[in-house]
């Protein structure tokens, strides 16, 4: 078969709000408290974000607040439009229905259905509506009204379902009526993700919807030199990215502090506390003031983000969308192949056959492990198939290159490892194959849902051998859940965990 084939901006203009940029505001001067000694420079690879794991805020000094001295800030911005007030509660109950959108908590917004009934100022809009979308998603029509109005917010919904504009576009609002920054502020919004990849994602819409306001920003991740990240900090930036690693590696060497932070966002967090994440995630939000408005995201709710939530967020309202069990988009059409693992390259590329027929269509491969990524990619490559790998092992510069060649549809086949589960924002991948079966379900969920996104249909393939056998039944549940049809060997015996087709592979293999 052959197949042819950093910190933005210049400081804002003055005239936010009433406030001055002169004299001193009560956040500035005397010692930060954190210390800069005894930190080095460390490794940086793989997954989570190049993050290292062990020691990291050994350093940071423990902060404590009085409220009382803490200068005032402005969080409450929403103002109900009278055409939502207009709406009987049946209607509004109709409409959260229809979306699938639940809540919970006292005083919960109504949703918008409209952007202009978000009440965002014109600059804010103008952005939006050059962007070309036609009404808000389920997760914005709700979580709007809730982030504007200044409350703590867990928010639960799948990968591309538009959350990081639901805080987003709050968080402009938010940083438009503080004081502007002085000179050794830190950042006013901190926005904490698992994955370099995430961080990134989340800074180009930052960056697209706060230029108007000319909102400075930057990305702090590992795997990259620091100079550009301690430039950008040192000149003052509103917005900061951050994996937890390397932001507690800024921190530990004074390069910023977080004294101004008003506004946090946990993004994916079940992602980052799969990812090992608790500790430096708790020892962060430890240097940020107790009357923040605190925001998380997350495709899952299990107890240890319920326990993150209760311990750090005020009286939250929560919004969730879809089901509140383990959920995969209903968009997305599964195939799950029950195979041996000699088969595996074979029906790989019997689908890429049929799948590459048409031009427009862009598969993301998962693999288990880095060697296979490599071992499959030099494999369909040698086949004559566009395909390029990324993993934790690449350099950043060749992951970057890898990602926009398979966005722009130059080699519209990538084969990943799941560092790349989460985060890759590419809105128009047709297909996701699961070469090897992921650990757990939830990463099986957040796999494909890299497909079926922005309301556009998906296909995901998956391949399911004797070896995942203790996963069936999670497997079949999901399945059953989205109405997919089930392979009759991988229902069988599903409840014992055994698969039904043991047998038939061992003869297969024989």
């Amino acid at each position: 078969m052959s197949y042819n084939g950093g910190g933005y901006g210049s400081s804002r203009d003055g005239g936010y709000g009433s406030y001055s940029n002169g004299g001193s505001n009560g956040y500035h001067g005397g010692s930060n408290g954190y210390s800069s000694g005894g930190y080095g420079s460390g490794a940086y690879n793989g997954g989570g974000g190049g993050d290292r794991m062990s020691g990291l805020g050994a350093g940071l000094k423990q902060q404590t607040w009085d409220l009382s001295t803490l200068p005032k800030f402005e969080k409450d911005f929403y103002k109900e439009d009278p055409a939502i007030t207009a709406r009987s509660p049946r209607d509004i109950d109709a409409f959260r229905k229809e979306k699938e959108i639940t809540v919970q908590g006292k005083g919960v917004p109504r949703p918008v259905e409209t952007f202009d009934e978000a009440g965002f100022p014109k600059y804010v809009m103008d952005e939006v509506k050059a962007q070309g979308f036609s009404a808000p998603t389920p997760i914005q029509s709700q979580g709007w009204p809730m982030a504007l109005s200044g409350r703590d917010v867990v928010g639960i919904a799948e990968t591309g379902s538009g959350k990081t504009l639901t805080y987003c576009l709050p968080a402009i609002v938010h940083i438009n009526a503080q004081p502007l920054l002085a000179p050794g502020d830190g950042p006013i919004v901190l926005v904490l993700a698992p994955t370099r990849e995430l961080a990134v994602q989340i800074q180009q819409e930052v960056t697209k919807f706060g230029r108007s306001s000319r909102i400075r920003n930057t990305c702090v991740y590992g795997g990259v030199p620091k100079g550009g990240q301690i430039r950008d900090l040192s000149r003052g930036v509103e917005v900061c990215i951050a994996t937890p690693g390397r932001l507690i590696d800024m921190l530990e060497a004074g390069k910023t502090n977080l004294r101004r932070v008003t506004y946090l966002v946990l993004d994916e967090a079940d992602r980052m506390l799969d990812m090992g994440f608790e500790p430096q995630i708790r020892k962060i939000i430890g240097q940020i003031r107790p009357d923040r408005q605190t925001l998380m995201w997350s495709a899952t709710w299990p107890k240890e983000v319920r326990q993150l939530a209760s311990d750090f967020l005020n009286d939250y309202i929560q919004v969730n969308i879809g089901s509140m069990d383990l959920s995969a988009n209903h968009r997305i059409t599964q195939i799950v192949e029950v195979v041996s693992d000699f088969e595996k390259r074979d029906r790989m590329t019997k689908h890429l056959e049929q799948i590459m027929e048409d031009r427009n269509n862009k598969i993301l491969i998962f693999t288990g492990t880095k060697r296979v990524a490599d071992d499959i990619t030099r494999f369909l490559r040698q086949d004559g198939w566009p395909a390029l790998s990324i993993h934790g092992d690449k350099q950043q510069n060749e992951r970057d290159w890898v990602l926009n060649e398979f966005k722009t549809g130059k080699s519209p086949i990538m084969v990943a490892t799941d560092v790349a589960s989460r985060g890759i924002d590419v809105r128009d991948i047709t297909h996701v194959l699961n070469y090897d079966y992921p650990n757990n379900s939830e990463d099986y969920v957040h796999r494909i849902g890299r497909t079926g996104r922005a309301g556009r249909k998906g296909t995901a393939i998956t391949f399911f051998t004797t070896e995942n056998a203790k996963q069936a039944r999670d497997l079949v549940g999901i399945l059953q859940e989205s109405k997919q049809n089930i392979d009759p060997r991988l229902a069988k015996d599903e409840k014992r965990g055994q698969l039904g087709l043991k047998s038939g592979l061992e003869k297969a293999e024989r």
